[in-house]
């Protein structure tokens, strides 16, 4: 399973799947995660996917946290 790593305005979101079948969640420092508060649509590709967290979460943003970055 693709797993894919962001950070959205300073949160850190784990998405995995592939289209049609997305789940999101939050990572803990324990190496645990929770389902997040938000759904990926199905029709949505991997390409996609940054524009609609920065879409979804732009209210987020700050001065110091201004964007969203995939991570490695």
């Amino acid at each position: 399973m693709r797993e894919l790593r962001f950070k959205v305005f300073g949160t850190l979101v784990t998405i995995t799947g592939a289209p049609g079948a997305w789940q999101a969640f939050y990572p803990g420092s324990d190496g645990k995660r929770r389902p997040a508060d938000f759904i990926v649509p199905d029709d949505l590709h991997e390409d996609g996917l940054l524009d609609y967290l920065a879409d979804l979460f732009h209210e987020d943003a700050t001065p110091r946290r201004p964007n969203v970055l995939r991570l490695a």
